[in-house]
């Protein structure tokens, strides 16, 4: 569905940020009602906690930590209690099991609600078989006159907020992924090019359109390039597309494309631009497997004559270009033997490291016609 975006330029000027915990949260007060006692048994280790007096904002406890497997069920024991007066109120627990640095709703592992003192609170919950290897936090929060589904970000004046750190084994290891942030992004290097990957596991949220986890790629447009078109039609759940330079300026984006349902897809020029970042995402908390696709639009090529195509540097050694030219390039030797195939050229460095020295045919087509140009290979230092 289409969304309301008086304020989205505002907030997407600021992508290239790293997602945190939100931490300004929590009670102004330490008065009244306070989380009294909090205990997990894990797979190994325990967290074991004992509460009052209260403390204002959040109480970091991550130093109490346990282990727990993916797949395995486990019961978080809260008392959500006073230390002063009793007043009525709520509470709820959250793991980040896709460590995505927010709290989302199908995280919770359960609510209370009621007036102090009661029965500690029993939440049985099952480690979800996706869920992320390595370290995580838990937040469990009480506050006093509140409503449910309580905000994991919100401020208000009685109550609690505290982390604590949940281990997470027996999950998905997501060492080998790329495209987690502008550090270490999925490269594009041929055109065109297409994904399919799912931002639900192994992928956190770096920028603060939306609190979805992100998937970032990396593309060096080609000088024959007119512009650049992308899809994310088909894929699974809403979807939104952004793209930015390498300064984090805002190049285009796309929440809903025509004729696409709530996938996403845009075309931006890339006239005078650079290396640019192509920014996958769901709407909100959506996240699921996508279909990413990207293509070129080139500078017409009608008037392109043999003469103006250049081969450099020529001799060349391990590197060579075919300036004013993209397509497909083949390498002949005299003997009329193939060495090389580049089934889409779009400008970039064409690598003879592993072609011996000596004369070879550049074989490109040109308005439907076959030319060819000479290229000789030294292997001079």
């Amino acid at each position: 569905m289409n969304k309301n975006y008086t304020l989205l330029l505002f907030v997407i000027s600021s992508f290239i940020s790293y997602a945190q915990y939100c931490t300004n949260v929590g009670p102004s007060s330490t008065a009244d009602s306070n989380v009294e006692s909090v205990i997990l048994n894990g797979a190994s280790g325990s967290i074991n906690y004992t509460g009052c007096p209260g403390v204002i904002g959040l109480q970091d406890l991550t130093f109490l930590s346990t282990f727990l497997n993916a797949g395995s069920n486990y019961t978080l024991q809260v008392d959500f209690g006073t230390c002063g007066g009793p007043y009525a109120g709520v509470g709820q627990a959250w793991i980040d099991f896709n460590q995505s640095g927010t709290f989302e709703t199908t995280e919770s592992l359960g609510t209370w609600q009621g007036t102090p003192p009661a029965l500690p609170q029993s939440f049985n919950f099952t480690v979800p078989i996706g869920s992320q290897n390595g370290p995580t936090r838990m937040r469990v929060i009480q506050q006093e006159a509140g409503t449910l589904p309580i905000n994991p970000c919100g401020t208000f004046t009685w109550g609690s907020v505290m982390d604590f750190t949940v281990n997470i084994g027996n999950g998905v290891d997501c060492s080998g992924y790329t495209g987690d942030d502008t550090n270490d992004p999925i490269i594009v290097s041929n055109l065109p090019y297409i994904d399919t990957n799912d931002n639900s596991y192994c992928y956190s949220n770096q920028n603060l359109v939306y609190n979805s986890s992100d998937v970032y790629y990396q593309l060096n447009p080609s000088p024959m390039m007119e512009s650049v078109t992308i899809s994310l039609c088909g894929s699974s759940f809403d979807t939104f597309l952004s793209v930015v330079d390498g300064f984090g300026n805002v190049i285009a984006y796309n929440d809903d494309v025509s004729g696409c349902g709530t996938q996403s897809g845009l075309t931006f020029n890339t006239d005078g631009l650079g290396l640019v970042y192509i920014i996958v995402e769901g709407w909100g908390n959506a996240s699921g497997e996508y279909i990413l696709e990207i293509d070129g639009n080139y500078l017409n090529t009608v008037d392109l004559t043999e003469e103006n195509i250049l081969i450099y540097p020529n001799p060349a050694n391990n590197f060579f270009e075919v300036k004013n030219y993209n397509g497909e390039i083949k390498i002949y030797d005299l003997a009329g033997k193939k060495v090389k195939e580049i089934k889409n050229y779009f400008g970039d460095s064409i690598d003879l490291s592993d072609i011996k020295s000596g004369v070879y045919q550049i074989q490109i087509s040109v308005n439907n016609e076959l030319i060819s140009k000479k290229l000789i290979k030294n292997d001079f230092e």
